[in-house]
């Protein structure tokens, strides 16, 4: 009887197996048919993984054979819109640009992206680990007026706040940009993305751009193509210009002495769209210089280090004379 045991077991453990392969190669061709041509994105659903620092700007990629395809994806609450790649020399797909905020919790993370087609949808995820950033720190003295407000400058500093929240809400459904992006203004970087800022002893928030100063009057150039969203004479900016890329990529161009495009108008990389200045809370002539990136405060030399090279990449010329060193404050 003990032959016929062993045989039986030994039958019961080859149909175990059977039935475990049959399907996992089930599961294996439902997941290859989700993606169009049988292209399975690298991340298939789960393993894939990114490193950034506070500030900096990660390139996902997902390789899907379909243009019509629609991607998105979510991290820490921002929406992360992606966009057809058109770069020759890359294997199709889409690219996502991640923003990693200054004042993100550094650790891991997950990036979640969906990717519909007319007949399919299929959810990746992505491991991003967020590493600390040693920002600089900086003990400022400036007039009590440029820094506790009363209670009008309050009030409209309150205003200007909701009027650009308002005016950056909706974000462009399309991507504005092209390959190669400008630095506006070429001079020395008088206050550094990122830093902690002591004015007159008390604490503020960190600086949520890069400050370079210029002598006054030097013209400034939009970092890549856009629209104007919004120009503005506020309390701490100053004269400013906030361009809109497209897919929650917006800069920011504050402290100018002029503006000189409109709301709405449509502007190339390069293209003036101002002057340096030391409107609103300025110590001295100089360009604040800032990103956003799906919500997310990134540095904007960031862009310049993206692989989307163009053939423009030189900063906007800068006028004679030594630039005054100068910042800008930012808000309580």
């Amino acid at each position: 009887m003990k032959p016929t045991r062993d045989l039986s077991a030994r039958c019961r453990t080859l149909l175990r197996r059977f039935v475990l392969g049959a399907v996992g190669m089930l599961a294996g061709c439902l997941l290859v048919g989700l993606v169009p041509g049988g292209s399975v994105p690298s991340a298939q659903g789960v393993g894939a993984s990114y490193t950034g620092k506070q500030g900096e700007i990660i390139v996902v990629k997902v390789p899907v054979d379909d243009s019509a395809a629609r991607v998105q994806g979510k991290f820490l609450g921002r929406t992360v819109s992606f966009f057809l790649d058109t770069r020759l020399e890359e294997p199709k797909g889409f690219v996502g640009l991640l923003g990693i905020d200054l004042q993100d919790e550094p650790g891991t993370h997950e990036l979640t992206v969906e990717l519909q087609t007319d007949q399919q949808s299929h959810t990746l995820r992505y491991s991003v680990s967020v590493v600390k950033e040693k920002f600089h720190v900086e003990h400022l003295t400036l007039p009590k007026d440029k820094v506790d407000l009363d209670e009008k400058s309050l009030a409209r500093w309150k205003a200007e706040q909701e009027q650009v929240k308002e005016a950056l809400a909706t974000d462009s459904q399309s991507k504005l940009w092209h390959q190669g992006f400008v630095e506006p203004v070429s001079g020395k970087r008088t206050g550094i993305f990122g830093s902690v800022r002591i004015m007159n002893g008390q604490a503020r928030n960190p600086h949520n751009g890069e400050d370079i100063g210029a002598p006054l009057g030097t013209v400034v150039a939009a970092t890549n193509e856009g629209v104007v969203r919004l120009t503005v004479d506020h309390i701490f900016s100053g004269k400013g210009v906030f361009l809109d890329h497209g897919l929650g990529f917006y800069s920011m161009y504050f402290h100018l002495s002029e503006v000189l495009v409109k709301d709405g108008e449509q502007v190339k990389a390069g293209q003036i769209v101002g002057k340096v200045g030391a409107t609103g809370r300025a110590t001295g002539p100089h360009l604040h210089w800032g990103v956003k990136l799906n919500g997310a405060r990134v540095n904007p030399y960031a862009l310049l280090d993206l692989p989307f090279k163009g053939t423009v990449q030189s900063a906007a010329p800068v006028s004679s004379g030594d630039p005054t060193s100068s910042v800008g404050a930012p808000a309580p």
